[in-house]
C-alpha cells in the first residue's frame, strides 16, 4: 500500500523511537504520550497489552463508553484482572446516569498523563473516540457547561421528530457544524444545538476561538487494508458479547429508575439496540443483526475520521508479522535499558 505524505505506513521502529522521544517520562521528551487509535474491534486492546507487558507503560482509556461503570460487556472493557495487573486509568469513572464531556476527559487525561510521566513511566492512550483524541491533541475551545433543562427539551423534541430532523435544524443554524456532524450522531447534534441556545453563537464559531493547549502525541493508527477482516472481527466480538451476557447487562441498567435510553451513556452502539429490543420495539430474532449493522456503520465513521490523519504511523492490524515485530522491538528497547 502506498504511503501518504506526512504519514508512514508502519515502521515498527517508530514505537521504539517513541520511547526515546519520551525519555521514560522525562519532561525533555518530544512527545507527551503515545496514542493507539483505531476503529472498534481492530485489536487496539490486544496490542496495547502486548506493549505494556514489555515496558513501563500505563494504559489510559480514550473510549467514551468505557468511562461508565456497569457497562463492561458491551464496551469490550479490559477484564478487571488485567486492569489490576497492568496500570489502567480513566475506566469506570462515572455512573451511566452522569454525562461525561470531552472537556472533562481532557482535564482528567492531562492530569493522569502528568502523573504517569512524573513516575517515570510511559502513558499510552488507547481508544477509538475521535473527539477525545482530537480534543487532547489540538486543545479544546472553551464551551459553556451542559444545561440539563435545555438538553431535556432537545431530547423530547428528538423523541417526537427524530434526530435527523434536529440535524436539519442544525444545518440551517450552523452549516459548518451540520456538515461535520452525522445526521444520526445524537450526542453531538444535541450539544451543538445546546451551545447555540445557551450562547446564541454557533458551535463552529466557538471552534475557531482560542483553544487550551493540546498535547504532543506520538500516534499509531490501526486501519485494516481489507474491510472484510474488520467485519469478521466485529461479528466474532458480538457473538462473544451476547454469549457473555450483554442482553442481561443492559436489562440490569434498564431496571434502574434513573436511567433512560436518551442518556449519552446509553446511546452507545449496541446498548441502544438492546434497550429497544427489551422495550419490545425490536424483535429478538433481529437484535444481533441490528447491533452488527450499527457497529459496522460506527466503525466506518471512525475510519473515515482517522484515515486523513497526517504525521502519524499506520499499521494494518491484520498484518501479524508487523505486529509481532513491533512488540519484539519494543521489548528489546527496554531490555537494553536494564
Amino acid at each position: 500500500m502506498g504511503v501518504r505524505p506526512g504519514c508512514s505506513w508502519i515502521a515498527p521502529r517508530s514505537i521504539v523511537c517513541f520511547c526515546v522521544d519520551v525519555e521514560l517520562g522525562s519532561s525533555a521528551g518530544r512527545y507527551d504520550a503515545l496514542a493507539l487509535l483505531g476503529p472498534t474491534a481492530s485489536g487496539k486492546t490486544d496490542l496495547a497489552l502486548a506493549l505494556a507487558e514489555q515496558g513501563p507503560v500505563d494504559i489510559v482509556n480514550m473510549d467514551s463508553a468505557q468511562v461508565y461503570r456497569g457497562m463492561d460487556i458491551g464496551t469490550a472493557k479490559p477484564e478487571l484482572a488485567v486492569r489490576q495487573r497492568i496500570p489502567h486509568h480513566l475506566f469506570d469513572v462515572v455512573d451511566p446516569a452522569e454525562a461525561y464531556s470531552a472537556g472533562r476527559f481532557v482535564e482528567e487525561a492531562q492530569a493522569v498523563i502528568r502523573a504517569i510521566r512524573r513516575a517515570g513511566r510511559i502513558p499510552l492512550l488507547v481508544g477509538g473516540t475521535w473527539l477525545y483524541y482530537r480534543a487532547l491533541r489540538d486543545g479544546l475551545a472553551p464551551l459553556p457547561p451542559a444545561v440539563p433543562g435545555v438538553r431535556d427539551k432537545l431530547a423530547e423534541r428528538a423523541a417526537h421528530l427524530g434526530w435527523p430532523s434536529l440535524h436539519a435544524e442544525l444545518v440551517r443554524i450552523d452549516p459548518a457544524a451540520g456538515q461535520r456532524i452525522h445526521p444520526h450522531d445524537a450526542q453531538r447534534i444535541q450539544r451543538a444545538l445546546e451551545v447555540w441556545e445557551v450562547t446564541g453563537i454557533p458551535l463552529s464559531v466557538h471552534w475557531t476561538r482560542a483553544r487550551h493547549q493540546g498535547l504532543a502525541l506520538r500516534t499509531l493508527v490501526l486501519i485494516p487494508d481489507h474491510r472484510d477482516w474488520l467485519h469478521r472481527r466485529i461479528a466474532q466480538r458480538l457473538e462473544a458479547m451476547f454469549a457473555a451476557g450483554f442482553v442481561e447487562e443492559v436489562a440490569g441498567l434498564r431496571a434502574r429508575s434513573d436511567l433512560h435510553p436518551d442518556l449519552p451513556a446509553l446511546r452507545a452502539v449496541g446498548y441502544r439496540q438492546v434497550w429497544t429490543c427489551l422495550d419490545g420495539r425490536l424483535p429478538r430474532e433481529r437484535l444481533f443483526q441490528a447491533v452488527l449493522e450499527a457497529t459496522r456503520q460506527f466503525a466506518k465513521r471512525q475510519i473515515t475520521a482517522m484515515r486523513p490523519l497526517t504525521a502519524v504511523d499506520m499499521l494494518d492490524p491484520a498484518d501479524e508479522t508487523a505486529r509481532t515485530r513491533a512488540v519484539a522491538d519494543f521489548q528489546r528497547r527496554f531490555e537494553s535499558l536494564g
